[in-house]
């Protein structure tokens, strides 16, 4: 009977895993979401920076509980994106909401994550400045209609915005390339598996990978509460830069855009009672 109980356990674990990896894939992509901020918010992102600052030497105890996570953030960002892109295009305002109410839901259990060594006086003061600080670039990202021609330094710097998206949780890359008309080539070349686009962008994201994991992680490491508070405040900085302000205008619309955000906090709740009843390894 406990045979069968830890297949069953073990099943639901790495379910939970590629799930998770999939929403994960789909925030790399959708545009205003972080795959960093879901990272965090599922809890992961620890021993993913962990992984990529020492890979050496945490190959062997991080593979096993991340490579679920791979796989399902593969199959996010290239299958299941596709049949979204469906729903962005047609439905682009209640689509973005559920992922706004997934993230509104989590942000207790990123609090209780953050205060989990103890707070420091630094906390809401690092929390209030990196708040204010996402605030000013993205605004100043939307006020600036800066239009480039696509190329390969371009491409470049596409990778390093995707690689950013993930070890800097709440910089979507999608936020920093749109205004720069960068975002729609550089997902379309991903997709299509264009080499062209493939190469420069997966040197950018290696490259920035190998430059900034190190520092990030270090940084948690001597500085936790502070770091993950001031992750807090990109998450909720870049989460009120997403909310789609032109849906409200409407009551149709803005009922419609409500009951998605209130979908998204239900199931991000339901998530969190249910990550606390099972714990994963």
């Amino acid at each position: 009977m406990n045979h069968k109980q830890n297949q069953k356990t073990g099943s639901s674990h790495l379910l939970i895993r590629v799930l998770q990896g999939i929403v994960i894939g789909l925030g790399a992509v959708l545009p205003g979401i972080s795959g960093g901020v879901l990272g965090v918010i599922f809890g992961i992102y620890k021993p993913i920076m962990e992984l990529l600052s020492h890979p050496i030497k945490n190959f062997k105890t991080h593979i096993p509980m991340l490579l679920p996570v791979i796989v399902g953030g593969i199959i996010g960002f290239l299958g299941v994106a596709n049949i979204l892109s469906f729903f962005l295009e047609k439905y682009p305002d209640p689509s973005v909401c559920v992922f706004i109410g997934l993230i509104t839901g989590m942000l207790p259990s990123l609090f209780r994550e953050a205060n989990e060594k103890g707070r420091s006086k630094a906390s809401f003061p690092v929390m209030m400045i990196c708040m204010i600080g996402i605030f000013a670039l993205l605004i100043g990202l939307q006020m600036t209609s800066v239009e480039v021609t696509p190329n390969f330094l371009w491409y470049l710097f596409s990778g390093f915005c995707l690689a950013l998206s993930v070890i800097a949780p709440g910089m979507s890359f999608s936020t920093l390339l749109m205004p720069l008309g960068l975002y729609t080539p550089f997902v379309d070349g991903i997709g299509h598996f264009d080499l062209g686009i493939l190469v420069p962008g997966g040197i950018g994201a290696i490259v920035t990978v190998i430059c900034l994991s190190k520092a990030i992680n270090a940084l948690f490491e001597n500085y936790y509460s502070a770091a993950f508070h001031g992750i807090i405040g990109i998450v909720i900085a870049a989460t009120v830069m997403t909310i789609p302000f032109s849906g409200f205008t409407d009551p149709r619309s803005a009922v419609i855009n409500l009951i998605c955000i209130a979908v998204g906090i239900i199931a991000a709740l339901l998530l969190d009672r249910f990550n606390s009843k099972i714990k994963v390894p």
